[in-house]
Formats: structure tokens, C-alpha cells, sequence
């Protein structure tokens, strides 16, 4: 059996035209968020095995926040380029090339596309992914590599300002 969290980053700041868009930063609101739904993710006993991210500044500090609250070394995040300004197909082949020793593995990524990826999996619709929201499922397999043709069952969709 393997778990997949699907987490949009944080909340950033645009106040800084100089900056990138791949150099944006999280405000303040959104380290708390991604502190909350870290917690939440650990409260709802998920075990997280991997964290794989965007290099984008937004999403790799979202991951080192989740990675923080679950006791994680940051140096074991792994950036994954083509999660950056991605298809479809990138979601895809990202994770079909996830290393089968980990179980449960949380994505950091960008919108439009995590959405789009998202209602992709066809195991419930998602219109939009907040930032910082958590999207999870699981899947019967031993394989990462066998993640498009085996049926999806959705766990939970959660986000920042979803009052419990």
C-alpha cells in the first residue's frame, strides 16, 4: 500500500517586484499555515516516509516546515526540477519514479497544475487547491512505478481555513 499527500505551497509574497517568481518567499500567514497542516497531517496519524518538492523557494520552504514538525532532517529533501512551472505528465512521472522503500510521500508543488493533476487521479474532484492545502490517497501497490493504472481511494482533502 502506498500514500501519496499532495501539498500546494504556502502562502508567498508578491510585495517584491525584484524577486522571481521562483525566488518568491512565504509571508508570515503562510509558515503558519504550513506549520497547522503539518500538525494536522501528524494529528491524523500520517507517517511520512519522503518529502519531495519544487525547487521554487515557496514550495521547498513549505516542505521544510512539514519536514521540521515531523522531526525530519531538511538535508533529506529531495527537489525535483520538473515539479516546476510542470505538466501533468511531470506529476506523473515524478512520482512513478519514487523509491519503493517509502510508503507515504508528501509532493510540494505549484497551481494551476496540482489541481489539474489532482482531478487527473479521477478519485475526487478538486476546483481548487488552496495554498497550503493537503490532498491525500492511497493506493494498493508495492510499486511506485504502477501509480497510473491501479485505482486511487481518496483519504482526505484539508486546507488552511477548513474550520474542523
Amino acid at each position: 500500500m502506498k500514500t501519496l499527500l499532495i501539498v500546494r505551497h504556502a502562502k508567498s509574497s508578491w510585495d517584491d517586484p525584484s524577486l522571481s517568481d521562483f525566488a518568491r518567499t512565504l509571508i508570515e500567514r503562510g509558515k503558519d499555515d504550513a506549520h497547522v497542516m503539518a500538525k494536522r497531517a501528524i494529528n491524523n496519524s500520517i507517517k511520512i516516509d519522503a518529502f519531495v518538492s519544487s525547487p521554487a523557494k515557496r514550495a521547498k520552504n513549505t516542505a521544510k516546515i512539514f519536514m521540521k514538525e515531523y522531526g525530519k532532517n531538511e538535508k533529506d529533501l529531495l527537489l525535483m526540477p520538473s515539479l516546476y512551472e510542470a505538466s501533468i505528465k511531470d506529476y506523473y512521472e515524478v512520482v512513478e519514479n519514487l523509491d519503493d522503500e517509502n510508503n507515504t510521500v508528501a509532493l510540494f508543488a505549484h497551481n494551476p497544475t496540482i489541481t489539474e493533476f489532482i482531478n487527473s487521479l479521477e478519485c475526487s474532484p478538486v476546483y481548487n487547491m488552496p495554498t497550503c492545502a493537503v490532498f491525500a490517497l492511497k493506493f494498493k501497490t508495492e510499486h511506485w512505478k504502477d501509480f497510473s493504472g491501479v485505482e486511487k481511494e481518496f483519504l482526505f482533502f484539508d486546507y488552511p481555513k477548513n474550520v474542523e
